[in-house]
């Protein structure tokens, strides 16, 4: 056989499924535009085996990722070739955008059955993305005990720990033995959560009096008490802040944590895969509030990007429309010393960018309670200090190449104290802004980058200005 015989050969051979894993992935665990491709091929030529061939050799999380890349064309030629075990998970996992499109196009009965595969959390998380219509139709077909247990999540607050927890738990009497809870475990496996790490340790009024590590539960002998074996437990309440959650769970390191309802009883369970979803969430909405936009996604298209976005850049000019205003009444100055007009855009940038690393500090802080009444004031002085140090050492450097390039002392002393001014006052406006706007209960990262931008340009015209008027006389 010839080489090139030989090659024509290995080119024939189908791609075993673990083959298509080593293809579809990079060494960063992001898919590989190949294997892509191959899908979009596969589906040009209507190979609906080679499809399924695709998609079964990627885990649920890599074909969520997959929709991403795809048209609404391709992927609703996609999904029928999705095996029915996987579409529940594959959906949790796709960004809100896609995840709503393709909830549409399911039949209500396919999404029923989807639901029943997931834990009451997960379910939750998809049906309350379905029109009221649709999701009237989903609840109707499906089973009594799951329908209430979601229509029961569904009332509580958004971004809740009612909404965000499961309701499966593993739960045991004070009074059981390792061996009475180890053959309850048994006897009904189904009745479990999919994911659990703790026994919770109840009273007979169902409420939490302990927790006991299955770690722990496996290594103890059969005749030791539950009660002897529990450790302290820390409790959520049903209606408190998602973000909430996620801080009690980093402050204590919970891998989970039973929720109670208003009278104590144990509701539920939060589980640190939960956690690290809301984490993730809230990182990403304070980072694009920072920038004053929305997150656009994959399939965003123009118009949903610009409403997003204009009005903060409206506002954004009218701020800095009044702070330009302040040019105006320095004019002369500016026509006597033409590199005034040179120098203030360097003052205002230099300021800009001060005020946003204090700003971006403050809120992160904030966040992370690390920021609180109690050092506020201490942390306050620490930034004013940062920035009358900053502002000098840049004031050092700015008037020495002022001097350099101009050989105009006096204009050199102008740039380094405007400097100096402008940094100060952006590190007390990067400081004071978030907490002034957390103490008035609105979102510090919102709208704080759009006032520290106005006070430091506006600042840094009039320091500019202002100094010059009474220096270069």
């Amino acid at each position: 056989m010839t080489r090139q015989t030989a090659d024509l050969t290995a080119r024939s051979e189908p791609v075993v499924p673990e083959d298509l894993e080593d293809l579809a992935l990079g060494e960063d665990y992001a898919l590989k535009p190949e294997y892509v491709d191959m899908v979009i091929d596969a589906a040009d030529r209507g190979d609906g085996e080679r499809l399924k061939e695709l998609i079964d050799a990627l885990h649920p999380a890599d074909v969520a990722d997959l929709m991403g890349f795809l048209t609404a064309d391709y992927r609703e030629e996609l999904i029928p070739h999705i095996a029915p075990d996987d579409l529940a998970e594959i959906l949790s996992e796709l960004d809100t955008n896609l995840r709503e499109e393709i909830l549409d196009s399911l039949p209500a009965a396919s999404l029923a059955k989807a639901l029943e595969d997931l834990d009451t959390d997960d379910a939750v998380d998809l049906v309350e993305d379905l029109e009221d219509d649709k999701r009237a139709e989903v609840m109707a077909a499906m089973p009594e005990v799951e329908r209430a247990a979601i229509e029961s999540s569904l009332a509580y607050e958004e971004e809740s720990a009612g909404r965000l927890m499961q309701r499966e738990v593993l739960a045991a009497p004070q009074f059981w033995t390792v061996g009475d809870a180890l053959d309850h475990i048994r006897a009904d496996p189904g009745a479990l959560p999919e994911l659990f790490f703790d026994l919770y340790v109840v009273d007979p009024g169902f409420k939490p009096v302990g927790a006991l590590p299955i770690s722990q539960l496996l290594r103890a002998g059969r005749e030791v008490t539950l009660w002897s074996l529990m450790e302290p437990v820390t409790e959520i309440a049903v209606d408190m802040d998602q973000e909430e959650v996620a801080y009690i769970f980093d402050k204590y390191h919970l891998i989970s944590a039973p929720v109670i309802d208003p009278g104590g009883r144990l509701v539920g369970q939060i589980t640190v895969d939960d956690i690290v979803g809301v984490i993730q969430e809230e990182a990403q909405e304070d980072i694009l509030a920072l920038a004053g936009v929305s997150d656009a996604g994959r399939d965003a298209n123009v118009g949903e990007i610009v409403r997003s976005r204009l009005p903060w850049l409206v506002l954004n000019l009218a701020t800095e429309a009044i702070a330009v205003s302040a040019i105006a009444i320095f004019q002369d100055q500016i026509t006597k010393l033409v590199a005034l007009a040179v120098l203030m855009p360097i003052v205002s940038s230099l300021g800009g960018n001060a005020g946003t690393q204090t700003l971006a500090v403050a809120v992160r802080a904030l966040s992370n309670r690390e920021l609180t009444s109690a050092n506020a004031m201490r942390i306050i002085f620490r930034e004013m200090w940062v920035g009358l140090a900053n502002g000098l050492s840049l004031a050092l450097v700015m008037g020495a190449c002022v001097l350099g390039f101009y050989h105009n002392w006096r204009l050199a002393i102008v740039i380094a104290l405007a400097l100096v001014v402008n940094i100060f006052t952006a590190a007390v406006g990067g400081i004071l802004a978030p907490l002034a706007l957390e103490r008035m209960g609105r979102d510090p990262a919102v709208s704080s980058s759009i006032f520290v931008t106005f006070l430091t340009d506006f600042m840094g015209f009039i320091a500019v200005l202002t100094l010059a008027a009474l220096i270069l006389r």
